[in-house]
């Protein structure tokens, strides 16, 4: 797949699977229905024929038709539409940081810092925290289908995993949360 795919167009989809996968991989178990694709930035061949792929993301979309021409899967995709930039005012933004500080503990400080540094601002700094947040690979699917609503989901998301911690729920490692 990644020899034909960095021959050609360069673009690789990914999509969460559903279910029982694991035990069901090579019978094509079900996708949800939003996965996200990358395009191909950095390719290292290994001795072992396996490659190192680092991935530079473009967009959203949802399978129209899988195509099953291949041993891997291809499908006919709909791009989900790229949203204008979000705009976080000054109290959305202090409350995403106060929710942050409160999920991930100490490490939120220099973490909130160096991103905001960094300018990350909007749907960046949201898509980045979303990415990076310690949370199951269910939870990280939700936030990819809210597309333009991601904000309102991120808030949400780490408000539920702050009860469920109080009620002593599985959190990340019982303690406070990580950023990956």
């Amino acid at each position: 797949m990644i020899a034909d795919v960095s021959a050609s167009h360069g673009i690789i989809g990914m999509m969460l699977l559903k279910g029982d996968w694991e035990r069901e991989y090579y019978a094509n178990p079900d996708t949800y229905g939003v996965g996200c694709a990358g395009k191909i930035s950095e390719l290292v061949r290994l001795p072992d024929g396996r490659y190192n792929v680092v991935l530079t993301g473009l967009s959203e979309f949802r399978v129209v038709r899988e195509k099953r021409e291949r041993s891997y899967r291809q499908a006919e995709v709909e791009w989900c539409p790229i949203e204008p930039p979000m705009d976080i005012d000054a109290e959305a933004m202090e409350g995403l940081r106060q929710l942050l500080f409160e999920y991930l503990g100490d490490t939120a400080s220099a973490a909130w810092k160096s991103l905001v540094e960094r300018g990350l601002r909007g749907v960046e700094l949201v898509n980045f925290l979303c990415f990076h947040i310690d949370v199951p690979a269910i939870e990280k699917q939700t936030l990819l289908e809210a597309l333009g609503a991601r904000l309102d989901c991120l808030f949400d998301v780490l408000t539920f995993k702050l009860e469920e911690r109080k009620l002593g729920g599985p959190g990340p490692h019982g303690g406070p949360g990580s950023v990956q």
